[in-house]
């Protein structure tokens, strides 16, 4: 190993030491999404058809009296994309703290990145 490596080695050692979870969570959350061969959340662009991966933050049911609807915020550790469900009060599989891949159009609601009635496949549990 060469001086100019080991110095770089060291440097990577001593950031993932000091390194708060939610950094470290983030880079995780990247490296398997650049893995998996998906788009990362925040190079998707209003109008684009992507592929994205990540982790569930949280799901919501929002009661509307013409349309209800499920939301769920999926981070890949460098944004966050909403998956919209129109008409749907639940989905089995979809909570908080689970991994999943998703495909649609995005669209931008409110300046906040929406796929709205994603394909969705579930990722096993790790």
């Amino acid at each position: 190993m060469t001086t100019d490596e080991s110095r770089v080695s060291l440097r990577r050692f001593l950031q993932r030491l000091t390194a708060s979870e939610a950094e470290i969570e983030a880079e995780e959350l990247q490296r398997e999404s650049t893995e998996s061969g998906c788009v990362p959340a925040r190079q998707c662009s209003r109008g684009q058809v992507v592929s994205v991966t990540g982790r569930l933050r949280t799901v919501v049911y929002t009661p509307r009296t013409n349309l209800p609807t499920l939301e769920a915020d999926l981070y890949d550790g460098s944004d966050v994309v909403t998956l919209v469900w129109l008409g749907r009060r639940h989905i089995a599989g979809i909570e908080p703290g689970r991994h999943l891949t998703a495909r649609g159009r995005c669209a931008l609601r409110d300046d906040r990145k929406v796929i709205y009635n994603p394909y969705y496949e579930l990722d096993s549990p790790k």
